[in-house]
């Protein structure tokens, strides 16, 4: 039986088609344009966007990695990782970095469609798959990749008020970072980007 949400029933009319994965580099790759070399080979990588329904209102999964990690250490994240020569799309291979990050299987996850790529400046193009979880998953997180699972209002995530940019110094220049003015964790970065596109594909339907 197809899981649905019930406050976002057009939400798949946003999103790239499953079988159309969306082509070409990250749609924010001209404010890396100074950050990343022109030659560079993107390593391909996805995550999984995934929302849970709930009585109060359909809620976003995210993750905070462990303080150990080489690369983005404490940071929120969307479970995820580089697709894998095994996997057969990236939609393999957020399912399968789901599962291996926080223990919940595909048999819980309903894919949607994709987001736009997304560029980093370590390199990656992310690709970002959204997907309906089945309200009763229990995440079981693995403690060398997460320290911690927790779920955000999608309505929360949507409102442009709650959203801010900051200007860093990175590598000698200024850029601009998104973040979310959530009280309880720090939601900033690529991850902030993800959830920027998702809003911008949402509002493009309404």
């Amino acid at each position: 039986m197809p899981i649905v949400l019930p406050d976002w029933p057009g939400l798949a009319s946003a999103l790239h088609p499953l079988a159309e994965p969306p082509p070409g580099p990250g749609w924010n790759l001209a404010e890396l344009h100074d950050l990343v070399p022109d030659d560079a080979v993107s390593i391909e990588a996805a995550v999984l966007v995934g929302l849970v329904p709930r009585d109060a209102g359909t809620q976003v999964l995210l993750t905070r990695r462990t303080d150990a990690l080489r690369q983005h250490a404490g940071q929120v994240s969307f479970p995820g990782g580089r697709v894998e020569p095994d996997d057969a799309d990236a939609v393999a291979a957020a399912l399968r970095e789901t599962h291996e990050e926080i223990g919940v299987g595909a048999g819980q996850i309903q894919p949607l469609g994709y987001l736009d790529p997304l560029a980093t400046i370590t390199g990656y193009r992310v690709q970002p798959v959204v997907a309906v979880l089945a309200n009763d998953y229990v995440a079981r997180p693995d403690p060398n990749e997460v320290a911690d699972v927790f779920e955000v209002p999608l309505a929360f995530l949507l409102d442009p008020a709650n959203l801010a940019t900051h200007t860093l110094d990175f590598r000698g220049r200024p850029r601009q970072v998104f973040e979310y003015r959530y009280p309880a964790q720090r939601i900033w970065g690529a991850t902030a980007s993800m959830l920027y596109n998702l809003r911008q594909r949402l509002e493009a339907i309404r």
